[in-house]
């Protein structure tokens, strides 16, 4: 089976962690810069995840009640792994359990993250190790300043929008100033920027 990959917008959304180990500390690690509210629940937490800031940390065992209002939950507590799956299917909640394709209903992926840039990357859990193959080739590729360019490239939307209201026109503008940024390795200077639109309007 294919898993269709959706993003989706989790800032400010409630998301249960079930666990509180190394593992646990790594999703929680990858989750977090998307901003959503997490909750661990786990008898016992490490203290990478103590030492996370807005996280809401119970010290105690997994319980039914602990799914009420998640948006979404993970699962790393091999005890408990199989209970919290089916409670969640029960609720039509989507839920990822450690290292059991079976048990879930999503997977994590792979990720490269570079500012408002997610590049998601699974298998199918057919092989975690190719993921992460594929995710260092990936992130080599990019330049470092990736970030940097896609901040400009988004601060120049308002003004493509204006001045080439034709959506082709504004496509085609959009490519070309994403090469010449690549190209050059750095934002264009508004001269720059104005040649290129220029050439559209011509």
């Amino acid at each position: 089976m294919s898993y269709f990959p959706f993003f989706i917008e989790l800032e400010g959304r409630p998301g249960l962690i079930v666990g509180g180990g190394t593992v646990a500390c790594r999703k929680v690690e990858k989750l977090l810069p998307y901003g959503p509210r997490l909750t661990v629940v786990a008898p016992e937490i490490g203290p990478e995840i103590a030492a996370a800031e807005g996280l809401t940390l119970l010290r105690r065992s997994f319980r039914p009640e602990d799914l009420e209002g998640m948006a979404f939950v993970i699962s790393a507590a091999p005890p408990v792994n199989r209970q919290v799956a089916e409670l969640c299917r029960e609720k039509n909640l989507p839920v990822n359990v450690v290292d059991d394709r079976e048990l879930c209903s999503f997977l994590f992926p792979a990720l490269v993250k570079r500012g408002s840039l997610s590049v998601g990357i699974s298998t199918g859990g057919a092989s975690p190790t190719a993921a992460i193959y594929l995710k260092e080739r990936i992130a080599a590729l990019l330049p470092q300043n990736f970030e940097e360019l896609l901040t400009f490239l988004d601060g120049l939307r308002p003004v493509l929008r204006a001045e080439l209201p034709e959506e082709s026109l504004r496509s085609e503008a959009f490519s070309r100033l994403f090469q010449s940024c690549m190209a050059v390795g750095r934002p264009l200077t508004p001269e720059e920027v104005r040649a290129i639109l220029d050439g559209h309007q011509m």
